[in-house]
């Protein structure tokens, strides 16, 4: 019974189809990720412009009841680093979410907040809890 061989291309490097094929598309799963896994997504805002935007429409539009991250109606639900993350709070996005269609009580902003500002806010007070809401 006569095996089969393999073409000469695969016999000298050592890697048969299967490997080049998964070499392949782990490279291009790595590449994909790279493009998609932008550093928003990652938390990690610093864009000073858009940082800058967060804070404006937050003192004109939350500050009144979040006065240096704190919360004037509901003492324990506040924007401090502990109590975000105890609530399930995880990174601007989540923020920016609840800033733009509100929680329990307090009113979604999306309107007033405009395009992209709801975002502009959650990077802002995500960095604010970070830094333990230092004042300004």
């Amino acid at each position: 019974m006569a095996t089969q061989q393999a073409p000469d291309s695969f016999v000298r490097s050592g890697v048969g189809p299967g490997g080049r094929i998964l070499g392949l598309v782990a490279l291009l799963m790595l590449a994909l990720s790279l493009l998609l896994w932008s550093p928003a997504a990652w938390g990690a805002v610093s864009d000073p412009v858009v940082l800058q935007r967060g804070a404006k429409l937050f003192n004109n539009h939350c500050a009144g009841c979040h006065i240096n991250g704190g919360n004037v109606l509901r003492r324990n639900k506040t924007l401090r680093r502990q109590d975000l993350l105890r609530e399930g709070i995880n990174g601007p996005a989540d923020v920016a979410r609840i800033a733009a269609a509100g929680k329990g009580q307090m009113s979604g902003y999306a309107k007033v907040l405009g395009e992209g500002g709801a975002d502009a806010v959650g990077a802002w007070v995500w960095k604010q809890a970070e830094q333990g809401w230092p004042r300004r």
